[in-house]
């Protein structure tokens, strides 16, 4: 993949869900804020005898409330953090279970679980994640470059330090949307013939130096560390993946829900949902919150809710 070289636009509008100003909650009960949570709990119906998977548990927020209608829920997570901080809580109701929801049906198979009447997925990096400094989520903290949800496999240091040029150049296009990735790129090569790129710092002031005239507003780094972390947790492959295992276990009349924060994302579910055989698009457009939430809950501003019905065995 390649893209021409343009000069820096430093007024350029920023793509969806790039913000990094989330809610912060570092509490062990499920107490965290979920966005759209009056929409969620609209399109999937929870009520008592109602089984659902909530496949990126997360803080969780939604969980929480599909708990407290009185529905089952299953939890998967592949973050060791949400997973012992949704042990510790340790509510009614919840099974965790730890895992990639890009895997949900032989997840829930081991647990004898083949049909469920709700799916919700909340797509991208949690709060818990980005408050996280050592992660490496974020730009604006010195940390590792790390930014593995599963704390396995390759990290963003691996990838800025031992792919090749074109390489690094195409993922940050693709997934960052930036029209100076082959600039970046070559910044980020040239620095690391110099010593290795070990710190989120270092990072973003590589990517800065690629914007000459930029001085203050949004940091140029934040499409590069999108565009690292979703390559490095194959994010769109997940969601690809987890969207046709929900198909497949939901139940007649079962509903699937699925939060998203950039168009990258939004644009998969689109398209699954509308080229779906068995699920019926509960909405036209994307459901978007309201400015009372976009105004109290910062994460919100970017989030699309989408939803369907599964209509035939």
């Amino acid at each position: 993949m390649t893209d021409p070289e343009f000069s820096p636009d430093l007024n350029q509008t920023v793509p969806d869900g790039l913000s990094e100003t989330e809610p912060t909650d570092h509490q062990t009960s499920l107490s965290h804020v979920p966005v759209l949570a009056a929409e969620v709990l609209d399109m999937l119906q929870p009520a008592p005898g109602k089984v659902f998977v909530d496949g990126t548990l997360g803080g969780a927020g939604h969980t929480g409330l599909l708990l407290a209608a009185g529905a089952t829920v299953y939890g998967i997570d592949q973050d060791p953090y949400a997973l012992d901080r949704a042990r510790a809580a340790n509510p009614d109701g919840l099974t965790v279970v730890e895992g990639n929801y890009r895997d949900m049906g032989a997840l829930l198979a081991a647990v004898n679980v083949t049909q469920v009447d709700g799916v919700l997925l909340d797509i991208g990096v949690s709060s818990f994640q980005l408050d996280d400094t050592a992660r490496g989520f974020s730009y604006h903290t010195e940390a590792p470059l790390d930014m593995r949800m599963s704390q396995s496999g390759e990290s963003a240091a691996d990838v800025v330090n031992t792919y090749e040029e074109e390489d690094l150049a195409a993922i940050i296009y693709e997934y960052g949307e930036d029209r100076l990735s082959r600039r970046i790129a070559r910044g980020i090569v040239y620095a690391r013939e110099k010593a290795p790129i070990e710190t989120t710092v270092q990072l973003a002031d590589i990517v800065k130096r690629a914007y000459p005239g930029f001085s203050k507003g949004i940091h140029p780094a934040r499409r590069t560390f999108q565009a690292l972390r979703i390559h490095v947790n194959d994010e769109l492959g997940a969601l690809r993946d987890g969207l046709q295992a929900a198909e497949h276990l939901l139940a007649p009349g079962g509903r699937l829900a699925v939060i998203s924060f950039h168009s990258l994302e939004d644009r998969i579910v689109k398209r699954f949902l509308l080229g779906s055989p068995v699920l019926s698009p509960l909405t036209k457009r994307p459901v978007v919150a309201s400015e009372t939430e976009q105004a109290t809950n910062p994460r919100a501003r970017s989030a699309k809710l989408r939803g369907a019905e599964r209509v035939s065995a």
